[in-house]
């Protein structure tokens, strides 16, 4: 049986700093490093001791940081894959998230939403997006790892769970799929059936309340 713990990272400065985030490399911030650690110590407690374990993460420094303290934890090395990044906002990236909020181009409610422009020069459209994180996961499913951990961030996580459950890219215009920072989102494939489970979305039980 596989089983695949989803993460998306934890408080990052351009949380606090409200600036846009996507390929802006900001770090952890106390409180980031203070859930990755209780995040971290929450799959120890629900994965055996004996378990063979990989941990693949965003190579975004919020990201990578928080996979070093769950692979320090399990004694494995991290494996770097940059596809796990979040969405691309071009020229946003780093700025207030004012000045996003102002130039912005939201889709319609009907017509082609993949490859809607935002408006923001470089900006990746959802369909760049996607098509990037499911041939990470093509990747990532072709290890024969009992559990895997893999640390990306809140909108690409949408499109790890999608690739999962076997969703086709052009059925990807509406799809959303919200956890939040630092929670854990836990996906499992039986070995009778081989049906693809969402055990649990966005599960922040070891974080404080």
């Amino acid at each position: 049986m596989r089983t695949l713990h989803v993460i998306a990272h934890p408080q990052a400065t351009h949380h606090v700093e409200g600036v846009v985030g996507g390929w802006h490399d900001s770090s952890l911030t106390p409180a980031g490093a203070r859930a990755a650690a209780l995040l971290a110590q929450a799959l120890r407690a629900e994965i055996a001791e004996d378990a063979d374990v990989e941990v693949v993460s965003s190579d975004l420094r919020r990201a990578h940081e928080t996979a070093e303290v769950v692979a320090d934890l399990f004694g494995v090395k991290t494996r770097l894959d940059r596809r796990l990044r979040e969405k691309s906002y071009g020229e946003a990236e780093g700025r207030p998230q004012a000045w996003l909020d102002e130039r912005f181009v939201p889709p319609s409610a009907a017509g082609d939403r993949m490859e809607h422009d935002e408006g923001i020069p470089g900006a990746e459209t959802k369909a760049a997006l996607a098509q990037r994180v499911y041939a990470a996961m093509d990747e990532i499913l072709q290890s024969p790892y009992e559990h895997q951990i893999i640390v990306t961030h809140g909108f690409a996580l949408t499109f790890v769970v999608a690739s999962w459950i076997k969703m086709p890219l052009e059925a990807l215009g509406y799809a959303n799929f919200r956890a939040p920072s630092g929670s854990i989102t836990t996906l499992r494939e039986d070995d009778f059936f081989h049906n693809r489970q969402v055990v649990m979305l966005g599960d922040t039980r070891h974080l404080p309340q």
